[in-house]
């Protein structure tokens, strides 16, 4: 038998290397390159008609392309007119100029209170937690800001917090951006560790896509997390379609109910991708479904680089007339628009 050495000359015992969350692998596999993203739907021939051809390598280099390889499964194969595809697919019609659209077309730069937090309404404080998503959507009316100057994260929220401190007339925070969960789970209990010293807040309010289009983010961590907050928590999700909801994303909606919070949806009214009354009541059923409330249907924020999704005040009113008449109230979403100086979002 080998004797075993003694203690002091044994090997020192390794850390072990962290394992990164599982949604943090599944972000940095997303989808990146346009023809890829086609090439996975079967829509990579030439005969498979003029909308395969029009993809725009300027859009995809202003604004990357990014989705995650679940998201596209829930696309159908085959289909160049996909609602899902549309959102996320760059084309040319991005980079024909149109009178009206410009590069913040809701007024954040001038409703700017300090770095990293805009200040619209009364009694509310957005902070832009980050600039990450893990989907970009064509659509995104923060698509030209500026997030390398412009998170709330600069200098370990500090600035951001204070500002909240001083001003006791603001009970409501609302953590935006991109998207906060793009954000580690222990970045977030930083974030609202900071906020917890703040007595004058009552809510907190998060708006995230990545439920929907990530939903292994909501794991444990976030969860433990979610449940510890110290306010009534309201977490508004943004689903366009009803294809949008599958089996994990139900099952990430279900565990996030389960810490107390409110779910809600807010949709962007989007040519070619909901404007039907078919495509709008399915979205709210399917969101109810799945324990969401539809909040907010909103006409398209006038950006630059998204004139092409952009549905009529008369249609979009027609809709939800239509909508309204078949639906329980419940399931009727707003209809409204943002306007750059308004007091809060203006009903059609």
């Amino acid at each position: 038998m080998i004797p075993a050495a003694p203690a002091s000359m044994q090997p020192a015992p390794q850390p072990a290397t962290p394992i990164a969350p599982r949604w943090q692998q599944l972000w940095r596999d997303a989808v990146r390159d346009p023809r890829e993203l086609l090439a996975l739907l079967g829509l990579d021939h030439m005969d498979m008609g003029p909308a395969c051809l029009a993809i725009s390598d300027a859009a995809a280099a202003h604004f990357p392309l990014r989705v995650p390889h679940g998201f596209v499964a829930r696309m159908r194969r085959g289909d160049p007119h996909d609602p899902l595809l549309r959102q996320v697919l760059p084309l040319d019609d991005e980079m024909k100029p149109m009178p009206g659209f410009s590069l913040d077309a809701v007024g954040d730069g001038a409703a700017k209170a300090g770095h990293g937090v805009i200040r619209k309404y009364r009694g509310r404080a957005l902070l832009v937690a980050t600039g990450s998503c893990a989907v970009h959507c064509r659509y995104c009316f923060r698509r030209h800001f500026p997030y390398a100057e412009e998170t709330a994260a600069a200098a370990g929220w500090r600035d951001a917090v204070e500002l909240i401190r001083a001003d006791t007339a603001i009970d409501e925070v609302i953590l935006s951006g991109g998207d906060p969960w793009s954000l580690a789970t222990p970045k977030l209990a930083e974030l609202t560790d900071a906020l917890a010293t703040v007595p004058h807040l009552k809510r907190l309010r998060i708006h995230t896509r990545l439920p929907v289009v990530l939903p292994e983010r909501v794991d444990d961590a976030l969860l433990a997390w979610l449940g510890a907050l110290p306010w009534p928590v309201t977490v508004v999700l943004h689903a366009n379609h009803a294809n949008e909801f599958d089996d994990a994303v139900d099952t990430a909606l279900t565990r996030l109910r389960g810490t107390g919070a409110t779910l809600l949806n807010q949709a962007v009214l989007l040519r070619g991708v909901n404007d039907s009354v078919d495509a709008l009541a399915a979205l709210s059923e399917r969101g109810h479904a799945a324990g969401v409330l539809p909040y907010y249907l909103h006409q398209l924020d006038r950006v630059q680089g998204a004139a092409h999704f952009e549905v009529s005040d008369a249609q979009a009113r027609q809709l939800h007339a239509a909508l309204a008449a078949r639906l329980s109230g419940y399931l009727v979403p707003k209809l409204v628009r943002e306007v750059a100086g308004d007091p809060g979002k203006r009903p059609l």
